[in-house]
């Protein structure tokens, strides 16, 4: 696919066919996406790929720990919930989903089963946890290079037909992960990546979330035009 097309056509996705994805396909993502570029070559970063039982481990105890009200243990520090423009966005975009899903407002089981759905990391086949060395804490510039290495894995994915989301709610139980994967003590875990055959019958998978135009945001410095 050409670069711009796939930049422009890739959308995130949270509806998965149950098909496994090949270690094959998942090791040539990986190969692509390590190419990103990293603070003076640091390459900061490890993978861990589940699938199978330890993914639906994860799931499940995921699910119980917030069903049971217990409070967020990620490794890496976070903002409060989102203000202003922010959460405008953060706003626009539910409002895509819950219509495209058919979910009213007022529809408080739909809605707290599509929370739990992210907890769930979106039942997809694959689970991809990025995490750094915590001797590189705290970790600003780590957490950059990890974020172009992420780009590359969703673009990767999505030129071989795989779909992904970033899923923060995946790694919100970072103790739970942790466990189950054997990630080391000595590395922080920062955000997973749902990865599968997008399921084409679950309409939240045609949407795709707006960008504002440049002028809102970008800003020329020294240009004479």
């Amino acid at each position: 696919m050409e670069f711009e097309t796939l930049v422009q056509s890739r959308r995130s996705v949270r509806g998965y066919k149950p098909d496994p994805v090949p270690r094959a396909v998942i090791d040539e993502i990986i190969q692509v996406a390590k190419g990103a570029p990293s603070s003076m070559n640091s390459q900061p970063w490890h993978i861990h790929v589940l699938t199978g039982e330890p993914l639906d481990r994860v799931r499940q105890l995921n699910t119980e720990k917030m069903l049971s009200g217990a409070k967020p243990k990620r490794d890496i520090l976070t903002h409060g919930p989102y203000e202003g423009v922010h959460r405008k966005r953060q706003v626009e975009i539910a409002v895509q989903l819950f219509e495209a899903m058919g979910i009213a407002r007022n529809d408080k089981e739909r809605r707290q089963d599509w929370v739990m759905r992210g907890f769930r990391q979106f039942d997809a086949p694959v689970s991809i946890v990025l995490t750094y060395d915590r001797v590189l804490d705290p970790g600003a510039t780590c957490h950059f290079d990890l974020g172009a290495l992420s780009y590359g894995i969703v673009l990767a994915a999505w030129d071989r037909g795989l779909g992904t989301v970033v899923n923060g709610q995946g790694i919100t139980r970072s103790d739970i992960v942790r466990e189950v994967a054997g990630i080391p003590e000595d590395e922080v875990i920062m955000t997973c990546i749902a990865m599968g055959y997008p399921n084409d019958d679950f309409s939240a998978n045609a949407v795709k979330s707006h960008r504002e135009p440049n002028n809102d945001f970008v800003r020329y410095v020294g240009f004479e035009d």
